[in-house]
């Protein structure tokens, strides 16, 4: 198994280069939906953000209100650590449970790891040990337009959510491979297809 931590800022193009990737012949673990399976009503990781943050968070349905949540998290980095020391355990053994189930079907498969917070999560100990980490990188202004032009945030709100994430500098310091967003989306593709075929075989 040749294992690829894919990661990028909110808006930076990531998610093309994932479903790119895939379409190559790429097993694409998605992390963003780890965090939702980890959270899911009836697991421990929901029970415990329900005691840390309170029922405020938790909807009539039983399921976690990811925009109560959010609200509390984007704008106070002690919550967001609160909710990471949570999340980051369980979200790392269910993803080393797939990486695993991807080598047993093939030994030989290209697992890309699909992860916003690479960063932040490879401080954590034991975290998995990439054969290579791929940054999507775009310029902050180029992602706060994408997130005001293509999801509808405000920019205030837009502003919250990149400070929220690590750094350019940080992620950029952690990459092997940099694959410049700031363009089309065909350009970026492009890319992800030289990243591709650079892979050993």
């Amino acid at each position: 198994m040749y294992l690829i931590g894919l990661t990028g800022g909110i808006a930076s193009g990531k998610t093309v280069v994932a479903k790119r990737l895939e379409q190559l012949g790429a097993t694409v673990v998605d992390a963003d939906q780890l965090a939702r399976d980890v959270v899911a009503p009836g697991t421990p990781g929901l029970a415990a953000i329900a005691q840390r943050f309170g029922p405020g968070v938790i909807s009539a349905d039983g399921s976690l209100d990811r925009a109560a949540l959010g609200a509390l998290i984007f704008q106070d980095p002690d919550a967001r650590l609160a909710l990471n020391g949570i999340t980051h355990p369980a979200i790392r053994e269910l993803s080393g449970q797939l990486f695993a189930a991807a080598e047993r079907a093939d030994p030989d498969a290209v697992v890309v790891y699909d992860v916003p917070l690479l960063v932040e999560a490879s401080q954590d100990p034991g975290y998995h040990d990439f054969d290579l980490i791929v940054v999507v990188n775009a310029s902050a202004e180029t992602r706060r337009e994408r997130l005001v032009r293509l999801r509808g945030l405000s920019r205030e709100e837009a502003k919250h959510r990149l400070n929220s994430q690590a750094t350019d500098t940080e992620r950029l310091a952690i990459a092997d491979v940099v694959i410049d967003s700031n363009g089309t989306v065909d350009e970026t593709i492009a890319q992800a297809d030289a990243l591709w075929g650079s892979l050993p075989r």
